[in-house]
Parts: C-alpha cells; sequence; structure tokens
C-alpha cells in the first residue's frame, strides 16, 4: 500500500487557510460604493475544520500558490457601556453611536451629552485628515418602515450639521442617509438587542491626504 504525503506547498496553503479563519481577518472593501454602508456585510460563519489529507486541496500538477497579499484585518473597541464603538480597518475608521446617547425617545433633537461626542469624533477626522464623511442613520424594526426611513435619516443630519460645525472645512464633503431598520448588527427579538440598531454611524477614510 502507497502512502501519499501531503505537498509541502498544500501544507502551507492549509496553514494560510486556518490562521485566515483562526484571526477572523475581514478583506478590504474593494468596492467604494456608497449603496451599501460599510460594515453591513453579513455575519461571517464559524469557523470550518480543514481535513489537510483532502484530495480536492491538493495544487494541480504544474499549477502555482498566487501572490501573497496583505489583507485588512479589523480591530472593534466598544465602551463599556455599549454607548460607542469604534471599528478601525487599513483604509477606514467607523464610529458607532447608540441613539439614547444622542437624542431621546422618537427624536431627533440632540441632547446636551450629544455635542461633546460627535466632537470627539471630529477630533479624529482633523487627525485622520479625511476629507470624505459618511454619516448613516439606522432603527430597529418597531414602528413603521417609512418611519424609520424618515427618523434614521433626520438623526443622520443632526449629526452631521455638528460635524460640519466642528470641522468648519469647505473641502470635507459628506455623505448622509438614512437607513431605518435595514442592516441591523443584532437581532431586534429582545429590546437590548434592538438597542444596538438604533444607531448613527460616521465612517471616513484613514490617513487620507
Amino acid at each position: 500500500m502507497t502512502t501519499t504525503h501531503t505537498p509541502p506547498r498544500l501544507a502551507l496553503a492549509v496553514t494560510v487557510v486556518s490562521l485566515m479563519t483562526a484571526m477572523a481577518i475581514t478583506p478590504a472593501h474593494a468596492d467604494d460604493s456608497p449603496s451599501v454602508p460599510p460594515g453591513t456585510e453579513p455575519s461571517a460563519t464559524a469557523p470550518v475544520e480543514v481535513d489537510a489529507n483532502d484530495p480536492d486541496l491538493k495544487i494541480p500538477e504544474g499549477a502555482t500558490l498566487a501572490e501573497p497579499k496583505v489583507l485588512d484585518i479589523k480591530q472593534v473597541v466598544e465602551d463599556q457601556s455599549g454607548d460607542e464603538r469604534r471599528e478601525d480597518t487599513n483604509a477606514d475608521v467607523k464610529f458607532a453611536l447608540q441613539a439614547e446617547v444622542l437624542f431621546g425617545k422618537d427624536s431627533a433633537k440632540l441632547n446636551g451629552e450629544a455635542k461633546a461626542r460627535i466632537s470627539g469624533i471630529a477630533d479624529e477626522i482633523k487627525t485622520q485628515n479625511a476629507t470624505r464623511i459618511r454619516v448613516f442613520g439606522f432603527t430597529d424594526n418597531l414602528g413603521s418602515s417609512t418611519h424609520g426611513d424618515v427618523l434614521s435619516k433626520q438623526r443622520a443630519n443632526a449629526v452631521e450639521d455638528v460635524l460640519a460645525q466642528e470641522l468648519n472645512d469647505s473641502n470635507i464633503t459628506f455623505e448622509v442617509r438614512g437607513y431605518g431598520e435595514d442592516y441591523p448588527i443584532a437581532s431586534n427579538s429582545t429590546e437590548s438587542s434592538r438597542k444596538k440598531n438604533r444607531r448613527v454611524e460616521v465612517s471616513f477614510p484613514r490617513g487620507e491626504n
């Protein structure tokens, strides 16, 4: 009986796949289209076990591995209360603020605490020298879809107004959208999860010159 040994090139490919799965590496966004908010891609599935002896993983005769490339790693930091969340990739910075820390219930009027939080985001925009800023509003699935669309856009507009005042830079352009109940980041089955979905996101390129 002949024993087939896994070629070194195959072992490397399996190791790379396993490492990418373990680290939850997220590829950089190739499409900069504004139609889909950054970070609203489907959630990653559970890691898949890889069988190193699977014949389908063998590289065909004469084939070679693709050139290595740097993948985008996402770093997520959320404050203890969950009111504010920051995501960093090689390409972008995104802040997500829960609606409750910015507005009253079913309101688009900013409260007293809101300006300080938005000012902090403006400072980071200045640090990154960003000139293209996205401000997207989201709601939970309670109430009508139309009402959610309108309220989320009004809240995004309110945050954009403060950012524009803080930055005071005519070179900066804003893209402001209200997505209503679309693109939830948590289940809408409980109040605690719906709270996460009621949010305003501010995103911008990292280190733009």
